[in-house]
């Protein structure tokens, strides 16, 4: 998968590779992956959004910090693409974090964001990337953002009184 291009709009073949799901999945589809350089990806921001209600409908703009979201599960896409992870089940990559954040204009119902991710490094389940979400080439937001695999068996969240006290 080194340097072929993959084109697909299929978000049942990205659903089988990315954990999340309604009402948290955020992206809608692929528009094309180059496996460890980039990936693009749209998301549809709709006025039946979970974060629109509520919210008088002259006053709704997706919270910028869910485009960062949308862009760590494009991140997510290129990853695996990219052969760092196995089939959902086995292996799981994790936002761990992101730095340089730039904020710009914002999101409103009926307008799509074109997601871009590039890989900038990877090495060792770590994975360094940049990120820019925008809609007709206005910047929405901009990021380095990191993600970090995982054993899906060491993911499972347990109850905090199970675990052993500190010493």
């Amino acid at each position: 998968m080194d340097s072929v291009t993959i084109i697909t709009s299929d978000l049942a073949e990205i659903l089988k590779h990315i954990p999340h799901r309604y009402p948290f999945l955020l992206i809608d589809r692929m528009l094309g992956c180059e496996p460890n350089r980039w990936v693009k990806v749209i998301k549809n921001v709709s006025g039946n959004e979970w974060f629109f209600q509520g919210i008088p409908i002259d006053q709704r703009v997706m919270p910028q910090m869910l485009a960062v979201e949308a862009l760590a599960q494009s991140a997510g896409v290129l990853c695996h693409y990219s052969g760092m992870t196995s089939r959902i089940g086995k292996t799981i990559f994790f936002f761990a974090g992101f730095d340089n954040c730039r904020f710009g204009r914002q999101a409103i119902p009926g307008e799509q964001l074109l997601l871009e991710c590039t890989m900038k490094r990877s090495m060792r389940g770590v994975a360094k990337l940049s990120g820019r979400a925008s809609i007709d080439g206005e910047m929405v937001v901009e990021t380095n953002l990191t993600a970090v695999l995982r054993d899906m068996e060491d993911a499972i969240a347990s109850d905090p009184k199970d675990r052993p006290a500190p010493v």
